[in-house]
Parts: C-alpha cells; structure tokens; sequence
C-alpha cells in the first residue's frame, strides 16, 4: 500500500462520516476551505469562493456541507490533468450571488472592521472551535483540505500542510489541546504542522473518528513490534551462540593446552573429567555437561572447574616464559 493510498483511503472514510450538528459542519466547511480554498475578488464588494482537491470524495463533502448549511447548489468543475496522467482535479465555486461572502464571514475568513471594510484572518476563530465536537471537526477538515498520513508500514508520520504562520500555530494549538504534542516546521513556504509517534497518530485518527484506519494502523504496529521482538530475540540468541561458542573454543585451547604439557592425569581428579568431557562434546553447554558427570553438577560448579582449568594452563604458560 502506497502513500497517498493509505491518505485516500483515510480521507475516503472521513468523507463518508455523518455528521448532524450544524456548529460541527461550519467548523469542518471552515478548516476545509481555509487549507484548499482561495478567494477570488471579481468587483466591489464582489468575492467568490474556490475550492480545489484531487479527491471526489472530499469534492462530494464540500457540495453537501454547503447544501446543508446554506442550502446551495454548487456547481463542480471536473478538470482531467492530462500533465504527468495525474488524478481529476474537482474545482467547486461558490460566488457572489451564492452568498459566498456570508459564508467567508460565517468562517470567520473575513472579518468586519468598524468602517465596514473586511479583511482577512488566518487565525482560528474561537467561536467556531468552542465545543469539543467542533475542535474535532475543525481538525477533521483541515486534514481532508490539506493533510496526508503516510503509509504506517514504512514510517509513522501526518501532516497538515498550511500556507499560513498563524493559521499553523492555531492549527497546532488545537490539536495540542487534545493531549497531543504536534510540532511545526516550514518547508518551501508552507507551514507543516506534524506528528510523528504511532500512538499520537491512533490518537489523532480517533479523535477525526477514521476509525477504520485507526484498526488498520494498530494491526501494523503490532505486526511492526511483534517483528522488532522477534528479531531483537534472534539477534540476542545469535550473541549468545557466539559467546558460548567462543568460550568453547577457549576451554578447549586450555585443555589442550595441559595435555601436551603436563598431561591432563595429573589434574586433580575432578578437572580430569570435565576435562575429557569438554574435549568429547565441544559443541556441548555447561548445563549439559554437568549432566554428564557423575554424580552430575550445576551450570556454576562446572563453570568453576572450567575457570580452574583456565587457571592452571595461566600458570603453566608463566612458568614457561
């Protein structure tokens, strides 16, 4: 599964969310037109709204949004992007006459001052963001208009991409505010406002309500865990094969060591056995050699004659020297 497949699918299942409250649906239509809108000035006094995504479902929820909100029927621009065989781009326009300006100000995009001229505002207005179901929708939308999450598989990281410095400190604020710790950072001229931990991810999905994805980002993460174990396991046993291979060898050296010296008969009689077990059975644990003597001894105690061994092939090399 590719990156903007694991997007789409995640946007495809936002789009299709019910949703009832009409607070909830402005602050959705507001984050949605403030990350993939433009305005566009056609006279005085005159403003129509653009809003442009590759995704038919998001175009589909920006249509009915404004339907149910404002009882508009908008019209859709389909535009075939015939450079690179890149997708449909969707091109939904609201002008003048379909009360876009009510809707700018509604948003809280436009702003009246005292001598009637409006401006533009990229902060988040409060009023739309009062409830908790509108913080959740707000983020909902601005990350249909403009957020991506890629594919859990590979690596761990959504993003909502801004144009605004206001708007991402906002944005980022928001999202904080559900016990999150998204960060910002600029690329080109934008403001990307990021997360990057599996688990602020979950909680991000959920808190949008992509629950589906949710599901799918948990099974991977544990498959991804469950595989980081196993392999920590295998590489940990593959350490400890090669210690107890190389202190195998070690053991033998020594013993071999004694023999052509002084001759392993002329060790104490409890060295002389575990000596000729060692060289019998090289490939052999300490638990499994205790098991061969007779009466058989713990791991440690042939551990202990072992280092005796060592000891003594030390002392003889010393005395050689």
């Amino acid at each position: 599964m590719n990156m903007s497949s694991f997007s789409s699918i995640t946007k495809n299942e936002l789009s299709r969310m019910q949703v009832e409250d009409k607070c909830c649906l402005l602050a959705e239509l507001a984050a949605l037109i403030r990350m993939s809108g433009s305005i566009q000035i056609s006279g005085v006094g005159k403003v129509n709204i653009k809003v442009s995504t590759e995704n038919a479902a998001i175009a589909r929820r920006i249509f009915t949004l404004l339907k149910n909100l404002y009882n508009i029927q908008t019209e859709v621009m389909v535009r075939k992007n015939k450079q690179l065989k890149k997708n449909n781009n969707y091109l939904i326009l609201v002008d003048y006459l379909n009360n876009s300006q009510q809707i700018l100000i509604d948003t809280g995009i436009l702003k009246q001052n005292n001598n009637d001229h409006y401006t533009i505002s990229y902060k988040i207005p409060k009023d739309i963001v009062k409830n908790r179901c509108c913080k959740r929708s707000y983020i909902r939308g601005a990350f249909l208009g403009g957020g991506s999450i890629s594919n859990p598989e590979k690596t761990y990281h959504l993003e909502f991409v801004t144009h605004s410095q206001d708007h991402s400190k906002d944005l980022s604020k928001l999202i904080n505010s559900f016990g999150l710790n998204s960060k910002i950072v600029t690329r080109k001229d934008n403001y990307v406002v990021y997360l990057k931990e599996g688990e602020q991810i979950v909680d991000l999905l959920n808190i949008i309500g992509a629950y589906s994805a949710l599901l799918r980002l948990e099974d991977i993460r544990i498959l991804k865990e469950v595989r980081n174990n196993v392999n920590r396991i295998v590489n940990c046993e593959t350490a400890n094969l090669a210690k107890t291979i190389n202190a195998s060898i070690r053991q033998i050296e020594n013993i071999e060591y004694i023999d052509t010296t002084i001759g392993i008969n002329n060790l104490p009689s409890n060295l002389i056995d575990i000596a000729r077990l060692r060289l019998e059975h090289r490939e052999a644990s300490l638990k499994e050699l205790g098991m061969m003597l007779n009466p058989p001894v713990g791991k440690s105690g042939v551990n202990h004659r072992l280092r005796k061994l060592e000891q003594i092939a030390e002392k003889i090399k010393e005395g050689r020297k």
